[in-house]
This record gives C-alpha cells, sequence and structure tokens, in this order.
C-alpha cells in the first residue's frame, strides 16, 4: 500500500496547491482525483475505526460496507489522514477508482450521445424524462396501467408510481427503486422492466408480467435524484435540512419505523451518509411510502427494494444478525433461485445472498425490514445490483440493459420458487 499512497498522496498535494480539490463546473459539484479504495480488516475494532472516517462527509465518503471490508471515497486533501488511520487501525487498502470524475465524465459523455434518442436504455434518464414517459405509458395502455401517487417530498415533486395489472385476482409485486439518490442503475431498470412487462412477446415474460400485480416506484428519492442530475452525482441522501446542523438530508433507508436506530444501525450525526433521521418517518418521502404500502398491504405478497451496488440479495433481519426470521430458510431458498438463474445467464454474473446484517452489516429502519417486519410482507429483498466495485454507484450506460436482463430471468425464478413454496397465495 506504501507505494500507491505515496504516489497519489503527492499528487494530492499537488492539486491542492493548484486549488483544484473541490471544483464546480456549470454548477456541479467535481470530483477530479477523489479516489475509491477497498480497505480490508479484520475486527470490530478496527472496523471502528475506519467507519469514523465517514464522519468527515468533506474528504470521506462511505460507498460500501461488509463484514470484512469498507469502500471508502477519499479526496485528495484527506489521502494523507487516510493513510494514517488505516496504518493506525493496522488494516490494509488497494486503490480501485483512482479518479472518480473519470467515470462521472465518461457517463456524462455517454449520456449525452444518447440525448437524441427517444426516452431508452442507452443512457440514464432524467426525473422529467422518466414522468414523461409515465405519462404516455398511461396514454398507451389505459386498460392495463394505472398511476398512483404515494405523496409529496420535501421540495414538493410528486412521488409516482405505475400499476400493472392483467386481470383480477393477482398475488403484488412491490418494487422500490431510488431511494438512494446517486444509484441510478435502479430507476433504469425498473422503467426497462415495466417496458418489458407491457411489451414483450416471449412466453416467460408474458406469464410473469400478467400474473402478478406490478406496484412500480421508480424513483422515490425524487429530490436527492434530481439533485444527482444538476449538482452532485455523488449524492446519497434526501434535501431536508437538518433542525441541528448545516448538513442537509436522511438517508431514507434508515428512516422506517423499523428498529429504527437500533444497535447502531444508523448514524444520529446529521453529516453521516447513512444518518438515520432525529425521528422514524421524519421525510415525507418515507412517510408517503409506509402509508401507500400500508393501504394495500392485503395485495402485496413480494416486496423488493432495488439498490447498487454489490450483486447482493439481502433479507431480513437487518438490525440484528443474532436473530433470523421465522421463514429465513425459505427466505434463503428463493434467494438461491435468483441467484442461481442469474449466474446461468450468460452474463455469468454472481450474486451472493443472506439476511442484510449476516453478510453487511447492521441496518436498522431499512425497507425489507419494515415490510416483512410492520406490513406482514415475507418475502422482502433489498438487491444490489452490478457491479461489485470497479465502477460502483457510476455503472457505465452500456451496463443498463445487461443488468436489467439478467434482473428479469432473476425475478422469473424468484417468483416461481415463491409459487411453489405458498407465498403468492391471495391474502385478500
Amino acid at each position: 500500500m506504501g507505494d500507491t499512497f505515496t504516489c497519489l498522496l503527492a499528487l494530492a498535494l499537488l492539486h491542492v496547491a493548484l486549488g483544484a480539490a473541490v471544483g464546480q463546473t456549470d454548477g456541479r459539484i467535481r470530483y477530479d482525483n477523489y479516489a475509491v479504495y477497498k480497505v480490508k480488516y479484520e475486527s470490530l475494532g478496527q472496523r471502528n475505526l475506519l467507519r469514523q472516517l465517514a464522519e468527515d462527509r468533506e474528504n470521506f465518503r462511505l460507498w460500501h460496507e461488509a463484514k470484512d471490508e469498507l469502500h471508502v471515497m477519499v479526496s485528495p486533501s484527506g489521502l494523507a489522514e487516510f493513510q494514517a488511520e488505516v496504518l493506525q487501525a493496522n488494516a490494509t487498502a488497494k486503490i480501485f477508482i483512482p479518479n472518480v470524475q473519470e467515470l462521472i465524465d465518461i457517463e456524462t459523455t455517454e449520456n449525452a450521445r444518447a440525448t437524441s434518442e427517444d426516452f431508452g436504455w442507452k443512457k440514464y434518464n432524467s426525473l422529467a424524462e422518466i414522468e414523461a414517459w409515465l405519462d404516455d405509458i398511461l396514454a398507451r395502455y389505459p386498460v392495463i396501467t394505472e398511476g398512483f401517487v404515494l405523496g409529496q417530498s420535501y421540495e414538493n415533486r410528486t412521488i409516482r408510481g405505475l400499476k400493472i395489472s392483467y386481470k383480477s385476482g393477482n398475488p403484488g409485486v412491490f418494487i422500490e427503486s431510488n431511494i438512494h439518490a446517486r444509484e441510478w442503475i435502479t430507476s433504469a431498470t425498473a422503467t426497462w422492466l415495466i417496458h418489458q412487462f407491457l411489451t414483450s412477446e416471449d412466453p416467460l415474460v408474458r406469464t410473469l408480467a400478467e400474473s402478478h400485480d406490478w406496484y412500480i416506484v421508480p424513483v422515490l428519492n425524487v429530490d436527492g435524484f434530481v439533485y444527482t442530475h444538476e449538482k452532485d452525482r455523488m449524492w446519497r441522501k434526501t434535501r431536508q435540512p437538518s433542525a441541528i446542523s448545516s448538513c442537509i438530508g436522511v438517508d431514507p433507508n434508515r428512516n422506517y419505523d423499523s428498529h429504527w436506530m437500533e444497535n447502531d444501525g444508523a448514524s444520529s450525526n446529521p453529516c453521516a451518509e447513512n444518518y438515520g433521521g432525529p425521528r422514524a418517518f421524519s421525510e415525507p418521502e418515507i412517510q408517503a411510502m409506509s402509508d401507500f404500502v400500508g393501504s394495500i398491504k392485503t395485495k402485496l405478497n413480494v416486496m423488493l427494494a432495488f439498490h447498487s451496488y454489490s450483486q447482493l440479495l439481502l433479507s431480513p433481519y437487518g438490525h440484528t444478525d443474532e436473530e433470523f426470521p421465522d421463514n429465513y430458510d425459505d427466505l434463503m431458498e428463493v434467494a438461491k433461485a435468483y441467484g442461481d438463474a442469474v449466474e446461468a445467464f450468460p452474463y455469468g454474473t454472481v450474486y451472493r445472498y443472506g439476511s442484510a446484517a449476516g453478510i453487511l452489516y447492521t441496518a436498522s429502519g431499512a425497507t425489507n425490514d419494515w415490510a416483512y417486519n410492520e406490513q406482514g410482507i415475507e418475502i422482502s429483498y433489498t438487491i444490489e445490483f452490478r457491479d461489485t466495485g470497479r465502477y460502483g454507484f457510476v455503472l457505465p450506460p452500456v451496463h443498463i440493459v445487461p443488468n436489467a436482463e439478467e434482473t428479469l430471468i432473476g425475478l422469473i425464478a424468484l417468483l416461481d420458487k415463491c409459487k411453489s413454496l405458498g407465498y403468492l397465495n391471495l391474502k385478500y
């Protein structure tokens, strides 16, 4: 690690001297020479020491956390402190993204190249483009589609969803996307699935589409999503100001009233990326989600929360790794069906599966636990999409369709296994 750090530290000091730490172009925050490191550790003490870095959001951003490693984005000016903390923790660090801005620039270029085309999946679409497309879908398929509104965001944007139903008496599947603003692959995949459910002529897809009622929210964190497109590509949280800090936003996936803030499953620091908020349901987006799902929970058999990245299927519980759901074995069997189907697909993408706290870390107040614990939805997963770190949150648009295709084949297997285990019986 020493040679890598020496080189990058010199580069960082040069850029600081030139005034090129965090820059802005056209009002957008830039991440020139921000690097992402994979930090390996062995003990909880090491983890806690390293985790403190994430409290300094100006220099460090936590990208991923697991039982034995962290992925941390480090600013040029924070590199010396990062090196010192890694050495103090007796951990090891390896760089895997040397310049985050280069990935953002590539993504921006590819998006610009595709802007002249109609709505599609060669680029990442903005909220306005997604909403216009939903309007077109509702106009073209008035019999089998229905729009619904969860509520309003802090900045007074409408949080929209689409229901697809070919016939009455179907089990319900709810898909939540883009609860974390920077995870663009999730809304891209959700909209691609909508398109397939309405247009595909493949017999397997037709059966999947027509045998379930689909409730799909392409963008839950609408304020944060717009902010990532217009200001800060790496933004994760909501946009509601804090009453006790100058830092903005709450991690909406720590804000549900299900074991909220238990077992260090979220941070109480408003500047942290996993800040749980001043209280459960403090975020209007999460309150709206709760109210809507609560109103239709007897129609729902499956809850899927789309996230990136890491290629994981995570079941409850997230708030503890010392207890497991009563149907944990079934949840693992269903998850295995998804993972096996995706791996057998031509791309050969490998997904791991287990409980959220078991595979990753304690995370309280998340969608999958809330749906399982509070709404009685016995099949509830967080699905972490591509990749495992090469691009992280800035997954190039060329990955959109492959990721969506393997998600579709995974859903076919997942729901087929749910059916065979008796989880798709109507609850109303």
